[in-house]
């Protein structure tokens, strides 16, 4: 056996293994009640022994008022008198439920004239560093089971992806269901060359970060089906179509709504160590320009040499590719009549795309962004476009083929249409029963405040390591990836780590646009393997589509040779950027040098 064969054979092996150990895991539901009740458990120990970190903050900078009388402060008993108002302020000790009275000076803020954007001077909130103390909150004394059982709704009902996912489905389900889905396959099958089929893929999952967290719904299945229909394992589509959306979720051609998000809480991160400093949204712009095309070619290779080799000597059922029979190869072929249905489907999602482009772009349309907003409207009305953008044409392709009515054997439209979301509903019953245990541990490691705990602890060890800038920035992205086996969502993962790490490293010279750029690795690169990803639950469910028996292990297994091979090519390329001294995006400078603050 040649050396190459051996090393592959040894990466199979490796592989497997990981497959079997993760699959004699409990179901991924029980795994979430058991870290739930593990969190539960930590924060109790953690609050009886006094775990305590110091959290960098801001706080307005104030002066008492003076009586004009007395020269005293002026205090909020003297107000209560004046207003007959209530105004004495109170502490209440959690451990012991002891409440007692303090006296505090009434003060107002102090402002200063800060030049804004466009040269003029505005009066701006002086603030200062504060330390604040992060304890843990115990989930298993009075206060904090009482809170267990009055959040388990809101917990589940405010779940993100919950919601997303389901309104998203309502649509897409019905243009599954009618066939509108599956031709439209058909027809990017002879579109596309079955050579560059896996790069094309990717690259989708990559720029559907456009859509925000739409990618994780609508892609894994369309790609699945796509492989599938040319005769190779649906799981290789949707593993290259998930390490697209997921592991390169931070990369993009276009600015996407993730940038101004990361971009204001690195501002906020960055003014603990220098008010008033200013992060464009668009100060990682280049470098994910870059990543784009690389992210591309890296997961074409990882699917063709690794991925595709190992499911190939797989059975169908275990998700390996199935033999294609002359019913597949006839259902291969575009009737006349799907033909015909589907170019005026086509032409109703043109007419959709148009009508949805028109309330974002054309002035004072109900989504167009005014010059006085600071936030654009149609990223949060982005889930209702696009099942509105999937249900429109899965009705019409469903109206000329008839398929409505034969599916659900009803006479009405209306009927058959609710009867096709109804089934869709049906096959989300599984992610369902496992989006309300993730949202239960999720919430349960944000209120104990053990995340944002680790967070902290974990960069004052950084803090005190004297190493190069490159080294720091490759050793907190291990931590991002750490973080990501506690934390799946981007934004809230940032907003814990920002106020640390930021002012912290510009302190040492790193600017806040390159640490946002290293979280931005660290995070994207381990999604598809990260157990707080809460889409993982959806890829799994969908997975389980042609594979059965799939579990968490088979998942992670799957995934695995992305996360590793993403993580170490972009880590070396943020290095290399760094060495080269080009910057990340306009106003995307690497070096912070203020002399003031040294």
């Amino acid at each position: 056996m040649s050396t190459d064969q051996q090393s592959n054979e040894g990466r199979k092996g490796i592989l497997d293994f990981i497959e079997r150990v993760g699959n004699a895991l409990p179901d991924p539901a029980t795994l979430f009640l058991i870290g739930a009740v593990l969190v539960m458990v930590v924060s109790h120990i953690g609050f009886k022994a006094g775990w305590t970190v110091q959290k960098p903050g801001i706080a307005a900078v104030t002066t008492p008022v003076i009586d004009s009388g007395t020269g005293e402060p002026v205090t909020h008993t003297r107000m209560e008198v004046v207003k007959r108002v209530p105004t004495l302020v109170t502490d209440k000790d959690h451990e012991t439920g002891a409440v007692t009275a303090r006296i505090e000076a009434v003060t107002n803020a102090e402002y200063e004239m800060v030049e804004n954007d466009k040269g003029e001077l505005v009066p701006t909130l002086k603030t200062k560093r504060i330390d604040q103390d992060v304890k843990v909150v115990s989930l298993l004394d009075r206060e904090g089971v009482n809170w267990v059982f009055h959040n388990m709704v809101k917990n589940f009902t405010s779940f993100a992806p919950l919601g997303i996912v389901l309104v998203a489905m309502l649509g897409i389900g019905v243009a599954e269901k009618t066939g509108f889905i599956g031709t439209l396959l058909k027809a990017m099958m002879l579109l596309t060359p079955q050579k560059l089929l896996t790069p094309t893929v990717v690259f989708i999952g990559i720029m559907s970060s456009m859509a925000s967290d739409a990618g994780y719904v609508v892609l894994p299945p369309v790609a699945a089906a796509l492989y599938k229909s040319v005769g190779r394992s649906p799981l290789v589509g949707l593993a290259a179509v998930f390490a697209g959306v997921s592991a390169g979720f931070s990369a993009n051609l276009l600015i996407t709504s993730l940038d101004p998000l990361l971009s204001g809480l690195t501002q906020v991160g960055a003014q603990l160590w220098e008010p008033g400093y200013k992060v464009n949204p668009a100060c990682n712009y280049y470098f994910m320009i870059a990543s784009t095309f690389m992210l591309t070619l890296l997961g074409w290779g990882v699917t063709a040499k690794l991925v595709e080799p190992r499911l190939a000597r797989k059975s169908a059922l275990e998700g390996g590719p199935s033999p294609l029979t002359d019913e597949d190869r006839a259902a291969q072929a575009m009737t006349p009549g799907e033909k015909r249905a589907l170019v005026q489907s086509v032409a109703w999602t043109l007419l959709v795309t148009g009508g949805l482009l028109a309330l974002i772009l054309v002035p004072h349309a109900p989504l167009w962004k005014s010059p006085d907003e600071a936030d654009a409207r149609w990223p949060e009305a982005l889930v209702p476009m696009v099942a509105i953008f999937f249900l429109v044409p899965g009705v019409v392709y469903g109206i000329i083929t008839g398929t409505i009515k034969s599916e659900t054997k009803s006479d009405r439209l209306d009927a058959g249409i609710a009867k096709l979301m109804a089934h869709t509903m049906a096959d989300m019953g599984p992610y369902i029963v496992l989006a309300f245990f993730a949202a239960q541990f999720v919430e349960f490691f944000n209120h104990s405040n053990l995340g944002t705990m680790l967070a902290i602890v974990g960069g004052e060890a950084l803090q005190s390591a004297d190493v190069h800038p490159v080294l720091v920035l490759s050793l907190f992205i291990l931590v991002v990836c750490a973080g990501n086996l506690f934390m799946g969502s981007a934004s809230a993962k940032w907003a814990f780590f920002a106020p640390v790490f930021v002012p912290m490293f510009m302190k040492n010279g790193i600017s806040p646009e390159l640490t946002q750029a290293a979280y931005r690795v660290g995070d994207s690169a381990t999604n598809i393997i990260a157990p707080m990803n809460p889409y993982l639950i959806i890829i799994l469910v969908f997975m389980r589509k042609y594979m059965p028996k799939a579990g968490i292990g088979s998942l992670i297994s799957l995934m695995i040779p992305y996360a590793v091979i993403f993580l170490i090519a972009w880590m070396l390329m943020l290095s290399i950027w760094y060495f080269t001294g080009q910057p990340l995006g306009p106003q995307g400078g690497l070096h912070y040098d203020n002399p003031m603050l040294n």
